[in-house]
């Protein structure tokens, strides 16, 4: 069994609740792979970054999101979880919404949230840096792209699964 569909997206494009919404349209499971992660290490993704550094939680993301894909539901993965080719090639299997934000609006919604340890400090430049090394990795993968400006998470949600039942993702 393998993934009704994976939301991938820079950090604040709304992929855990646009993925919520989608698996409860679809009645099926929905994981979000950070909270899967935070579950299975007793941590917060700021501190696993803090105490053991990045390239320690992307293997945790790594294995995490592998186990994800290959189940049964719908999936949000991190936002740097495509920068894994392994990530990169499971999600060609699987249909792959990725939910498109502005710089803007994302560091709006991100703001100085404390909770996204790759967006301390100058939180529109570093947006902008992850945007410009991660947008290409977002094409790979995405079987749809979809803007979330000035949509709502419901309205994102059933464009999913209207992509899904008429076959486009």
């Amino acid at each position: 069994m393998t993934a009704r569909v994976v939301v991938v997206g820079m950090p604040a494009s709304g992929k855990s609740t646009v993925g919520q919404e989608v698996a409860e349209l679809l009645g099926v499971p929905f994981c979000d792979v950070d909270q899967l992660i935070e579950e299975r290490t007793g941590k917060l993704i700021r501190e696993i970054f803090s105490d053991d550094g990045e390239e320690a939680f992307r293997a945790i993301e790594r294995e995490a999101s592998l186990e994800a894909i290959n189940g049964d539901g719908v999936v949000s993965l991190g936002g740097g979880a495509v920068t894994s080719d392994a990530i990169r090639t499971a999600l060609a299997s699987v249909p792959v919404a990725w939910l498109e934000v502005s710089v803007a609006t994302a560091t709006r919604r991100a703001g100085l949230n404390q909770l996204r340890p790759l967006l301390l400090g100058d939180v529109r430049a570093r947006m902008e840096a992850l945007l410009a090394e991660r947008r290409h990795l977002y094409e790979e993968v995405a079987t749809i792209r979809i803007s979330t400006e000035r949509t709502t998470p419901p309205e994102l949600a059933a464009a999913i699964v209207e992509a899904l039942e008429k076959g486009e993702l």
